[in-house]
This record gives C-alpha cells, sequence and structure tokens, in this order.
C-alpha cells in the first residue's frame, strides 16, 4: 500500500453500517480504484512524452533500404511486447510521425524523419560528451543519454558539440547528424561474421543495443579502432576464433553480427 492510499483512507471514513465486514469493503474498493488511476495516469504519461523518442530513434536508426521497419523488429531492440509496440505505433501515426498500414512496414513522414533526427542527434553528442568530457565507459553512456537528450535544449547541444570538437561519430561508432540534419557518410564496414578466415579487419562500429554486450565486448578487448584477425569460422554454429593483441578469444555468432569492421590494405 503507497502513500497516497493511507491518506485517503485517513481522510475518508466510511461508517455506512454497523457490520465491521462491511466498512472495510468499502474501504478497500475504494483504495483499489484510485491506485489504479494512478497507475494507469503515470503510464500514460511516460508513454506520451518519453517512449515516443525512443521508438522514433529505433525506427530511424534500424530502418532497411526501403526506409521501413517491421513491428517485431522494433519490439525486439526496445525489448518490449508486440502488443506495446501496436498502441505506440497508433499513437504515433495519429500525431502525424510514421505512415503504417496493417500487415506493411512502418515508414517515417517527413515531420517524423525530422524528430527523430534532431533525437538521435541529441542522444549520440550527449554520449560523446559523456564518454569524451566525463569518462563515462563507452557501455554506459546510452543510459545516461537517454535521460539528459529529453530535457536539453538545441542550444545547449549545439554548445556540447563545439565543446568536444564537432565528431562525426559517437563512442560506438554511429554517425552524429549536424545541426544542419546532415548526416556524416557511413563507413564502408561488414558485420564481424562476414569476414572470412584468415582476414584481418579494423572495428569502426558496435550495435549498443545492450550494456551487457559492451561490457562484456570490452573485456575480450573489442573497441574502436582496434585490429581483429578471424582465426577459425566453424560451420557447426557459425561460432569464430578472433585474435586481438595476440591472444584468442572464441565468440558466438550473435555477437559477431554486432560487431562492424573495416577491411584495410
Amino acid at each position: 500500500m503507497c502513500k497516497c492510499d493511507l491518506i485517503l483512507t485517513f481522510y475518508t471514513p466510511i461508517y455506512l453500517t454497523q457490520v465491521d465486514n462491511w466498512v472495510y469493503i468499502i474501504k478497500f474498493s475504494l483504495i483499489f480504484n484510485l491506485s489504479a488511476l494512478k497507475l494507469k495516469i503515470k503510464i500514460y504519461l511516460n508513454m506520451k512524452n518519453v517512449s515516443k523518442e525512443d521508438y522514433l530513434r529505433i525506427i530511424f536508426k534500424h530502418k532497411d533500404e526501403k526506409g521501413e521497419i517491421k513491428p517485431n523488429l522494433i519490439a525486439e531492440k526496445l525489448s518490449i511486447s508486440s502488443a506495446a509496440v501496436t498502441d505506440m505505433i497508433k499513437k504515433l501515426s495519429k500525431e502525424g510521425y510514421i505512415e503504417y498500414k496493417r500487415y506493411k512496414g512502418i515508414r517515417l513522414t517527413p515531420s517524423g524523419e525530422v524528430y527523430a533526427l534532431n533525437m538521435v542527434r541529441r542522444h549520440r553528442i550527449w554520449e560523446m560528451f559523456l564518454n569524451q568530457v566525463v569518462k563515462i565507459p563507452w557501455d554506459k553512456v546510452h543510459e545516461e543519454a537517454n535521460h539528459l537528450e529529453h530535457s536539453s535544449s538545441d542550444g545547449l547541444i549545439n554548445r556540447l558539440e563545439e565543446m568536444i570538437g564537432f565528431p562525426e561519430y559517437d563512442p560506438h561508432g554511429d554517425p552524429i547528424p549536424t545541426k544542419e540534419g546532415i548526416i556524416p557518410s557511413t563507413k564502408n564496414y561488414i558485420p564481424l561474421s562476414q569476414l572470412n578466415q584468415g582476414e584481418s579487419a579494423i572495428v569502426v562500429r558496435v550495435n549498443d543495443f545492450d550494456d551487457k554486450f559492451l561490457t562484456y565486448i570490452s573485456g575480450i578487448g573489442i573497441k574502436l579502432n582496434e585490429k581483429i584477425k578471424l582465426k577459425e569460422k566453424r560451420d557447426f554454429d557459425k561460432s569464430m576464433m578472433i585474435i586481438i593483441k595476440g591472444k584468442s578469444w572464441n565468440i558466438s555468432e550473435k555477437l559477431a553480427e554486432n560487431v562492424f569492421v573495416e577491411i584495410r590494405t
């Protein structure tokens, strides 16, 4: 029982009958309804003010070559249910941020594209600032940037960008849009999983979908601009043995699919 329930009980005594059981039933009903109402309001405000930005950023980042994304991929990237995605898609469509037809992909509208691009810019500049200035490790900056991006003005973001020297990429290798909306050219990279046995490449980007993933790859020496050599690729489960600074590591196919490298001759 929360504090508000106790206060409401104190200020709303109900004595409709001399039968104690009936009194308690009435009290319980009032507490339950008010608590449920509070919970409903809290969830609604969270979806409206916070989740919208997260959805738009995910749509922008993971859209395919046709500019579309499937609802199930959004659910996977945000680690939420398909029902929650369906509910938010309806809200975003009503607000004019996306175009969506049932059983088809989701596409950002022009206004949705501008909104999402600005949120991506805010998020990645905060990540870079936290990493470069505050010295927070790359596996910790994502969550902090999530909180800060929503309450920052464009003026503050522009100042942060200036302070860190107008970087083109964030700590994970993702491009940072300029204030004019221009996205730096994407590096010519491939997933580590596509490297051929015996080849070497440089890490240029990693997916930042999970803090634990970033912590793990940091522990085995994977970071931006690090050289990796593929020693062995196993046909059975697509797992790999890689060499980093003379040390061998066994990694899974899933890990390799989320690390991106550039072959430099």
